[in-house]
């Protein structure tokens, strides 16, 4: 049962993966010639930075009513649909566009359908995670992801080269558009309910973290600091003429590969060396031994007493890597009144290393918390008596 679920869920990684292979193909090949397109049609460096602003906005604030929408109506695949119809069908349309206002709208209609599409795959990507960890499972989607983003700029190249014709280009984009539509048909019919691919219910958290707050601010700050290559550089290398027209649809190809081919390995590394222990009921995070072992300090110093029993659960190997479950029962009273009976889970992954297995991460989920005050007394340490014996004084008397 493990290993079909294990291959049911890396079959549902790999055909989404073909998916945005060919859906990257599409408008990741447009994307290298979309600025010298614009260009072509009249649009100036400010409009083309207009659009490219535009276009990203919308491509990433949009993302969040759409993920929303797609969490509250459990509408994952008309979700992903629509967003994957915008997202490709506006790029063989550019064949079309007559002036560079109707193109620019087209760009931006590209980004708000990868907008709307996004949030629903990767929240579909995610019921795969417990079998082969998460940042293999968004590797692999993003190597196939970016292998597409290199083909269709080398496809631009070669177009380019046999007609220097920019419609051209758009128009046999209208192939891998196709392909990329028919196989999310193809994943709809074959996992109509992907949530189903989840062995184990994972671990909630009530709220972001400080270290998740800090991620998303040193994103933007990335983000902020970006330009558009599509759209400005490839503009700015057909208008000074640093490079022919053929070349830069292969500068834009050459970046893509790098990010296909890093990709794998630190997805990998990660899913290796990620967050040891997650604690999502008291919003902790403890990253090193060291931290862990100050953790558990801190929380000794917090308790009157404090008993656990752990119950072993399943563990379901796959090659060098595990999931594995832990039943938990606990009691105990603090040192300022409080008290607590939980019964919870701890959701293991484990890596095998030269060292032997090892835990890659542990999260704890509170399944029932009982904070009734407990009206009994510290338990005595394992092993000592309930009551120990006092001195005998008489049994010495005269002993020097």
């Amino acid at each position: 049962m493990t290993k079909l679920f294990a291959a049911s869920a890396f079959t549902f990684v790999l055909m989404m993966g073909i998916v945005n292979l060919f859906a990257d193909m599409t408008y990741e090949g447009a994307s290298s010639i979309n600025g010298p397109f614009l260009g072509m049609l009249g649009a100036s460096a400010v409009a083309i930075g207009i659009i490219a602003g535009v276009g990203e906005f919308l491509g990433y604030c949009l993302r969040f009513p759409a993920g929303y929408i797609s969490d509250k109506t459990g509408k994952y695949w008309p979700v992903t649909f629509v967003g994957y119809a915008i997202n490709l069908l506006a790029v063989p349309a550019l064949a079309l566009a007559g002036t560079w206002q109707l193109a620019g709208a087209l760009v931006i209609a590209e980004r708000i359908g990868r907008a709307i599409r996004k949030p629903s795959v990767e929240a579909m990507l995610s019921y795969t995670t417990s079998e082969h960890g998460k940042g293999w499972v968004y590797s692999v989607n993003n190597a196939l992801d970016q292998t597409g983003a290199t083909l269709g700029p080398l496809l631009m190249a070669l177009v380019l080269l046999r007609t220097g014709n920019y419609r051209a280009g758009y128009a046999v984009l209208l192939v891998s558009a196709v392909l990329a539509l028919a196989t999310v048909a193809v994943a709809r019919m074959s996992f109509p309910n992907p949530t189903r691919l989840e062995t184990e219910p994972a671990a909630t958290r009530e709220r972001f973290t400080t270290s998740y707050w800090l991620f998303m601010l040193a994103g933007a700050c990335i983000a902020a600091g970006l330009v558009s290559f599509e759209l400005i550089k490839s503009y700015h290398f057909s208008t000074t003429t640093i490079v022919t027209g053929q070349w830069i649809p292969i500068f834009f190809a050459v970046a893509m590969a790098t990010n296909a081919i890093a990709s794998l390995f630190l997805g990998r590394t990660s899913d290796r060396f990620g967050i040891p222990v997650r604690i999502p009921y008291i919003n902790a995070e403890l990253v090193s031994r060291e931290e862990i072992r100050a953790g558990i300090e801190r929380m000794q110093g917090l308790w009157d007493y404090f008993v656990q029993t752990v119950h072993p659960g399943t563990i379901q190997l796959e090659g060098d890597t595990a999931v594995g479950r832990v039943y938990i029962s606990e009691f105990g009273r603090m040192r300022d009144g409080r008290s607590e009976l939980n019964y919870a889970i701890y959701h293991d992954r484990y890596q095998r290393t030269p060292d032997g297995w090892k835990f890659a991460e542990r999260t704890y989920e509170v399944r029932y918390l009982d904070t009734t005050p407990l009206s009994g007394s510290a338990p005595h340490a394992a092993g000592a008596p309930a009551n120990p014996p006092t001195e005998n004084t008489s049994s010495t008397k005269g002993r020097r």
